[in-house]
């Protein structure tokens, strides 16, 4: 690994994502000394559903975390650590932090009917999360539990995130970070910060005994590692652990998108979307606006897109495995991109909808499914691919769109992630957005994002914006070539034709196959 300044204070940082947890060691500038990345699985029991068990989260995290300072001279020197994770990502635990169930992730979608229930109520606190709950996110989960898991949720000491559960095993405090409170339950600091009102009108009175209330903002204390975890994980006493919060929005920092106009694109399994505003922008098709939600004094905003890099791992594992073979020694995505490049944009009058898993922003349709379209004889793998590459462009560029017509202009994306290794990706989401895309100097912006954290709560930076740019450095700008993004014009507007028509019917199918069968379509 490149070494750069290595001083006196080392920062930690932790990405607990989808596939795994990545961990990293820098210092206070942002040098990179040491980073390792470990996986573990998902469970996929029905369809809709997804889950994690939390066994495999620490497993991985002291697996990467061993490997990572076999590469550090001095852990001594490590002084402060901050975690981030996927939201949403819940479970039950008993009083010894005990996990009573493997954890509903992020994307699974059961809790429909929980989210239709809270929406439903219209009530006043879901302006903060542009007038409704996603299926996704920690409310709804919390609510499916109770509703149909009810011994589990009796028994259950907490109901938790994983960051939650992270920080308790490090530190043993049970503390929720503002971040994901904010972003995903619907917790406002600006407005009386939990509302019980709302959480009794939802049908979550009791909230109170049931989720982790005491809130620490991004970049404040949770507390010092316990002496029982640093020996378990091989790290010195002593290390002060901050708080962090959504992989995603931790990322924003770890890409140094804090000016007005700049937005910042994690582009991996899914793909997040945010911007920060000195003030409120309410909007339905958005989330937000979360009030001090990363940054004090600003407001958050967010889109996202659920189905991104899943599709094409998909596409490889079932209508590519022939490349580990035909291939040897070469990245299939590599080969596949490669073959993508000879088609020409909107993949020959190929429509694809990247909703395969629901729709995220600025739909909020869990019940989207995907669909391919224009389909002849004369379309290779190589169109298929490509227009599946297409399908998620258009989705980010409706979502710039929905920005727009809050008069809030992108004049440019700061990305980070898996995308940035496929180049052609890339240059199609440029085209089809007409926006310029700056490459983060360092892709893995979580544990950046997670540094910039530590490094401002041990004060070596008078705050997480200055920390931020401090820290943060750049690569090269992918720029939109005019006349691909006239092309692509025509074809974004069949994609949102093509949902605006298919919604009925998938909405439909599902209600067809919740029944097993029955009740749909008879006369």
């Amino acid at each position: 690994m490149m070494t750069m300044h290595e001083t006196e204070t080392l920062l930690l940082g932790a990405d607990f994502g989808t596939q795994g947890v990545r961990v990293a060691v820098f210092d206070r500038y942002g040098g990179l000394l040491e980073m390792s990345f470990a996986a573990y699985p998902t469970f996929y029991p029905r369809p809709g559903w997804a889950e994690q068990d939390p066994r495999n989260w620490w497993d991985a995290f002291k697996q990467a975390l061993a490997e990572c300072l076999k590469g550090v001279k001095s852990p001594e020197k490590i002084k402060g650590m901050t975690i981030c994770s996927t939201s949403s990502t819940v479970l039950a635990v008993d009083d010894g932090g005990n996990p009573l169930m493997r954890a509903i992730l992020w994307m699974d979608n059961r809790a429909v009917a929980e989210a239709g229930i809270i929406n439903n109520t219209g009530h006043p606190r879901l302006k903060y999360s542009g007038g409704a709950d996603s299926v996704e996110w920690m409310i709804p989960k919390t609510l499916w539990i109770k509703n149909n898991l009810k011994d589990i949720y009796h028994a259950a000491r907490l109901i938790v995130e994983k960051q939650d559960w992270i920080n308790y095993r490090l530190t043993g405090r049970w503390v929720s970070s503002r971040c994901t409170a904010t972003c995903k339950w619907n917790y406002a600091d600006i407005d009386g910060g939990w509302s019980d009102d709302f959480m009794r009108e939802i049908g979550l009175a009791d909230y109170r005994d049931k989720l982790p209330v005491q809130v620490v903002p991004v970049g404040r204390p949770v507390g010092e590692i316990r002496r029982e975890a640093a020996w378990e994980l091989g790290l010195p006493a002593g290390i002060t652990v901050f708080q962090g919060g959504i992989d995603a929005h931790i990322g924003l920092l770890g890409l140094g998108a804090v000016e007005p106009g700049q937005m910042g694109v994690i582009m991996g399994t899914s793909f997040v979307h945010l911007t920060l505003s000195s003030g409120p922008i309410f909007r339905p098709g958005l989330w937000g606006p979360y009030p001090n939600a990363l940054v004090d004094g600003l407001w958050l905003l967010e889109g996202g897109q659920v189905s991104c890099g899943s599709l094409t791992r998909w596409f490889k594992d079932h209508l590519a495995p022939d490349l580990k073979y035909s291939h040897p020694g070469d990245e299939p995505y590599r080969v596949l991109a490669g073959e993508a490049a000879r088609v020409p944009p909107g993949s020959e009058g190929l429509v694809v909808l990247d909703t395969w898993q629901g729709n995220r922003t600025p739909y909020r349709d869990p019940l989207a499914t995907g669909c391919m379209w224009g389909l002849t004889l004369s379309h290779t793998r190589a169109h298929l691919y490509r227009a599946i590459l297409e399908s998620v462009a258009y989705g980010t560029r409706n979502i710039l769109e929905s920005f727009a017509a809050a008069n809030l202009e992108i004049n440019e994306i700061i990305a980070c992630g898996g995308v940035l290794n496929n180049q052609l990706w890339l240059q199609i989401i440029a085209d089809v957005t007409g926006v310029p895309i700056r490459k983060a100097g360092f892709g893995e912006a979580g544990v950046l994002g997670c540094a910039v954290c530590a490094a401002a709560g041990l004060g070596l930076y008078p705050g997480l914006t200055a920390a931020a740019q401090s820290m943060v450095e750049y690569g090269e700008t992918v720029y939109p070539a005019p006349d691909h993004t006239r092309v692509y014009s025509f074809y974004f507007e069949q994609y949102k034709k093509t949902y605006e028509l298919l919604a009925p019917q998938m909405h439909l199918l599902h209600t067809f196959r919740r029944n097993g069968g029955e009740g749909v379509g008879r006369k």
